[in-house]
């Protein structure tokens, strides 16, 4: 079993925790996360982008000159594609860019992160995270004492808006849930800070 340090928000160590091995402890699966990934990106695009046709732009119903005699390429309308003002041709219409990914492969894939952040030493348990008022001096401080990178996800066991408020305006702090966890948050992220509370609910969830 993976040991961590668990640290109070002093930055100072207060004990060890023992991770559990099947979520903590495996061999990463670079193709697994590589698919969520992959597919998070993909689901987070709106797929909204849309041009016209040549039967969408309005006008053009005039024949622009008839059709043999005058010595220029026939044409039947102005708003064909190659002229200015006319329609495009094959261009992007609102279509989905969703896709699924197997439930067994996203639990492999978020064991593996986990995995792989503790192999690398970029995952650091807290002891606890209590705000009395929304201020981000306050989260910095932590930060700061943690040593973290410039990247930090901060996972909560549950809804805490102080906290979430408090950490939000900072560069490069991002503030989750544990049943909103993600594969490529953990990826992106150069440290992930997980409260201790909410260790034991990532293994519940995952066990």
């Amino acid at each position: 079993m993976p040991q961590v340090s668990v640290f109070n928000q002093a930055g100072s160590k207060v004990s060890e925790i023992a991770l559990a091995d099947s979520i903590f402890g495996i061999a990463p699966s670079i193709p697994a996360m590589h698919l969520c990934v992959v597919a998070y990106l993909a689901n987070q695009r709106q797929g909204t982008q849309s041009t016209l046709t040549r039967s969408e732009v309005s006008g053009g119903g005039k024949k622009p000159w008839r059709q043999k005699g005058t010595g220029r390429a026939r044409q039947g309308s102005t708003r064909a594609p190659q002229w200015y003002h006319g329609g495009i041709a094959h261009g992007p219409k609102p279509r989905t860019y969703h896709k699924d990914i197997n439930k067994k492969v996203r639990r492999l894939a978020m064991k593996s992160a986990l995995s792989a952040k503790v192999a690398d030493e970029e995952l650091i348990v807290l002891e606890d995270l209590k705000l009395d008022a929304i201020k981000t001096k306050e989260i910095v401080k932590v930060i700061d004492a943690l040593e973290t990178g410039k990247k930090v996800l901060i996972v909560l066991p549950e809804k805490d808006d102080i906290i979430y408020r408090s950490a939000r305006n900072i560069a490069g702090v991002k503030t989750t849930l544990v049943g909103t966890l993600n594969v490529y948050d953990i990826l992106n992220c150069d440290t992930v800070v997980v409260l201790k509370d909410a260790v034991s609910k990532i293994e519940e969830v995952y066990a």
